[in-house]
């Protein structure tokens, strides 16, 4: 189950919703983690920055924030199968989408597959770590069928 909870105005071309829905989705299964769940909620550059300058002392806002419940071999022991909470910046998401020259599905799937992972405990901080975390996330994409 992926709860979704919308701060801002979605676009009327995109179902952001189901979007979010199938992408966490499909992270959940693709990390053999089915019955667990997360929250995801979008909120504008405003509130993302003010996320991201509480808890990661950055000032500037940010497309996505993971905060996962546990770490370690705790994240997927939790009794009722919560991990955390992924916060979507709508505004940078779209500028991403057209920065990058793909959809606003392709970035609000990859936003999400990224925080998802993020939440089971996969990282980036390290080169070799953000190689396997990334070539995991194309490969999630790929087999949702949303591509660049």
């Amino acid at each position: 189950m992926i709860e979704i909870r919308l701060e801002v105005q979605p676009p009327a071309e995109l179902d952001l919703a189901a979007a979010i829905r199938q992408a966490g989705q499909e992270a959940l299964e693709a990390e053999g983690a089915q019955g667990r769940w997360f929250s995801v909620t979008v909120v504008d550059d405003g509130a993302i920055q003010a996320l991201n300058r509480e808890y990661r002392g950055l000032d500037r806002p940010t497309d996505v924030l993971s905060f996962p419940m546990e770490e370690g071999e705790g994240i997927l022991a939790a009794p009722d199968g919560f991990l955390g909470d992924i916060v979507i910046s709508l505004p940078r998401a779209q500028a991403q989408a057209e920065e990058y020259g793909h959809s606003l599905l392709r970035e609000i799937s990859f936003l999400t597959v990224h925080g998802a992972l993020h939440l089971l405990g996969w990282d980036h901080m390290e080169p070799e770590e953000a190689g396997r975390m990334y070539a995991r996330q194309e490969e999630i994409l790929q087999n949702m069928g949303v591509v660049r």
